[in-house]
């Protein structure tokens, strides 16, 4: 599949038990932050278990693109040929990120200090979303963007010849602002400071630290104080990344709503900045066991233990919003085969990702034949229990592989089959998603 070729319809129909191991590909954050902080060290960074979805491509072609030696040594497994901190080469083309908010977004931010100019696009959902979160503070270092009006690409981002270090306060709870801002104030004298109030996924601080940088956490009053020395000199490591908790979502969720089902998913990251999806679903009385906990690559993991459950409604903590705001959209899903009602507060930034995602779940839970509620920061589902789901609808997904692959696992479930517009962007972030959802027992099918 490619997210930028002709659409796919694909269709998902109410299925037998689901069976066996679902081996999910690497994390996808991960993966960009090793290819990004190889690229800016000195040597050779090796990288196992390696997302090769088109998002994590786009990435490996933009750091070659910036002079590194990027190179693919077999499945997952990828070497980078670092040309260390300040060592970016202004690339020749425009830069073309695809589908990916997080690609740009640290890409932007890793050349921002540099005194080079690179021209980024990328898809028609890509294009639509706001890089002023990124832009306004890379700007307090010296640099300028020139793009769309809102602050949207194509957009031509001009590094800073004189970068000064910055003090900065996220305005909203978003790892990808966190990370630009570090990810500059690499090349940038002195402390670079990001003061967070809501804690995110903390893969760059970790990583920093991994690849030699001085990187230092405080909880202050304000919200975790994350402090980076500025022009260290990275080295090259090895990587090993750990499988990806969005998407094991997929198959988690879909074997608590088929009767019967009972799955084994090894090897995903429990880092606990991104693993709240599976505390809600154990309070919904989701039977997930986790076995085998150990550390790959400085993360946790744990292989998860998932097996059919009848559900309960309930409302999910608004702290626990950042640590599993991708997965709200199959949260939903799941929320509609429970008893009762599921509120989700917060949830605002699901409406500038790829997609409206708190519009494009509403809108498609209603074809399904759901009852929902929302305003800008809120999405209620009223579950109709196991069994209840009529389905039958054709879902637009908007280009949003979340929403595509939400709907398929809901579709799983469904008294009627459930169709999405456009599977195609799937590829984006999990490429193996049919075969392995298929291996499991799950009627997907393409169209036509």
């Amino acid at each position: 599949m490619s997210g930028h070729g002709d659409p796919i319809r694909m269709t998902a129909r109410k299925s037998a038990a689901l069976s066996g191991v679902a081996e999910v590909p690497g994390d996808k954050s991960i993966s960009h932050r090793a290819l990004i902080l190889g690229a800016l060290s000195v040597g050779t960074t090796r990288i196992t278990g390696l997302l090769e979805g088109q998002d994590v491509l786009d990435t490996a072609k933009a750091m070659a693109a910036f002079g590194a030696g990027v190179t693919r040594e077999g499945a997952g497994a990828w070497t980078v040929e670092g040309v260390g901190v300040g060592g970016f080469a202004e690339p020749a083309d425009v830069i073309d990120c695809g589908n990916s908010g997080t690609g740009v977004r640290l890409i932007m931010g890793a050349m921002a200090t540099s005194p080079i100019t690179a021209t980024f696009t990328g898809d028609a959902s890509l294009r639509k979303r706001p890089m002023g979160r990124v832009t306004d503070p890379l700007a307090l270092f010296g640099a300028r963007a020139y793009g769309r009006a809102g602050g949207r690409l194509p957009m031509t981002v001009v590094g800073a010849a004189e970068p000064v270090p910055v003090t900065y306060a996220t305005p909203m709870a978003s790892a990808q602002v966190k990370s630009a801002v570090l990810l500059a104030g690499l090349n940038a004298p002195g402390q670079t400071v990001v003061i967070e109030k809501t804690a995110t996924r903390d893969h760059t601080e970790r990583m920093l630290r991994g690849f030699g940088a001085e990187v230092s956490v405080e909880a202050t009053p304000e919200g975790n104080r994350i402090t980076l020395t500025g022009q260290p000199e990275l080295r090259g490591q090895t990587v090993a990344v750990p499988r990806d908790p969005s998407s094991a979502a997929f198959p988690v969720c879909a074997a608590l709503i088929v009767p019967g089902s009972d799955i084994l998913v090894p090897g995903v990251s429990q880092n606990p900045t991104r693993n709240g999806l599976f505390l809600t679903l154990r309070e919904m009385g989701a039977d997930i066991t986790f076995e085998n906990e150990r550390e790959e690559g400085g993360e946790p993991v744990a292989d998860l233990r998932v097996r059919f459950s009848e559900l309960t409604g309930i409302e999910v903590p608004v702290d626990r919003a950042a640590s599993q705001i991708d997965e709200y959209p199959v949260l939903a899903a799941v929320a509609a085969c429970a008893r009762g009602t599921t509120v989700m507060r917060g949830v605002h930034e699901l409406r500038v990702k790829e997609s409206d995602r708190i519009d494009a779940m509403a809108r498609g839970l209603e074809a399904c034949g759901v009852t929902v509620e929302e305003d800008d920061d809120t999405l209620i589902v009223h579950g109709l229990g196991p069994d209840g789901v009529p389905g039958g609808a054709t879902v637009a997904t908007h280009i949003d592989h979340r929403i595509a692959m939400s709907f398929l696992v809901l579709g799983l479930a469904a008294r009627a089959p459930i169709t999405v517009d456009d599977g195609s962007p799937i590829a984006t972030s999990f490429p193996v998603f049919e075969p392995l959802m298929r291996d499991l027992g799950a009627e997907i099918v393409r169209e036509g």
